[in-house]
């Protein structure tokens, strides 16, 4: 197949090019500076423009842009750019499959869609929350609605935490396990949806050639709390994690992003199991271990 992937020099996009390269995919990296290589394409997603003939002959397309979630306090500012780096770029895309026939749009979005999920397990039947992440979510896949209105099959990849050997979840944990000062969030009961990179990339590559449509749960089989996975980092890193981290001073760190950090979304990917995605890793102690071991 012949694929393009926006977004393709973060954590999940390089890994995911290699993954499909491997598979005897031809890759379309869309790069917003002046081309350097023979498979980048030019686009400026504020100016609505993508190079000419980029999507020529292209079988499905992989949007993972988006500004990180985590790389900085929220603050409205913050919030506007995580918005603006998802929506508009999504609709320039959207646009262009819409108008070149492209049959396949693998959408990035993220569980914050879910907002609260008091009890559970869930799946891709629950409806939309509440919070900024959850309305950002909603916006994003909102924004693909031109490519499915034009015959698309349009897939919403809801990620959750990736737990990868750099970056990630795991990245800016590692310096405080390190010096002893790991610890739970809040109380450590909220289940935090997590998910390997390896597992990742598979499923995207999964969802670029299955006939799946709609919303897909990127997420461990196994759903565990903070406090589980706490403990399981602190084992592989042979650390002890003793301390809790309280709601206000996660507010201090990170800002708003607390509110969603002490969020509990016991999730299940049941469109993935059901159709037979052979997950790597079943529990968040086999992700972690796996990493740590690299």
């Amino acid at each position: 197949m012949r694929v393009v992937v926006a977004g393709s020099s973060g954590l999940i996009g390089t890994a995911l090019v290699a993954k499909l390269r491997h598979g005897g995919d031809e890759v379309l990296r869309l790069v917003r500076r002046e081309p350097q290589a023979p498979d980048e394409r030019q686009w400026d997603p504020p100016a609505g423009a993508v190079e000419e003939g980029t999507f020529d002959g292209v079988d499905a397309v992989v949007n993972l842009c988006g500004a990180g979630i985590a790389d900085r306090r929220w603050s409205q500012a913050r919030k506007q750019v995580l918005l603006d780096s998802r929506v508009e770029p999504t609709e320039v895309i959207a646009a262009a499959v819409a108008e070149s026939g492209v049959p396949v749009l693998v959408n990035g979005s993220a569980v914050g869609y879910y907002g609260t999920i008091p009890a559970g397990p869930a799946d891709e039947a629950e409806p939309a929350g509440r919070g900024f992440l959850a309305e950002l979510c909603v916006r994003w896949e909102a924004a693909t609605e031109t490519a499915r209105r034009a015959g698309a099959r349009v897939v919403l990849a809801r990620t959750a935490q990736v737990i990868a050997p750099s970056g990630g979840l795991l990245g800016p944990l590692r310096p405080l396990f390190a010096l002893g000062l790991g610890g739970k969030l809040g109380d450590g009961k909220q289940y935090m949806p997590w998910i390997h990179l390896d597992d990742e990339v598979d499923a995207l590559a999964f969802l670029v050639h299955e006939d799946i449509a709609g919303p897909v749960n990127l997420a461990g089989p196994t759903p565990a709390t903070n406090a589980e996975f706490t403990r399981a980092f602190g084992r592989a890193e042979h650390r002890p994690a003793p301390f809790r981290v309280p709601r206000a001073a996660l507010r201090v760190a990170v800002g708003d992003f607390a509110d969603e950090i002490l969020r509990s979304q016991h999730l299940v990917p049941k469109v993935l199991q059901d159709n037979g995605f052979p997950f790597r890793y079943d529990t968040v102690d086999d992700a972690i271990t796996a990493v740590e071991q690299r």
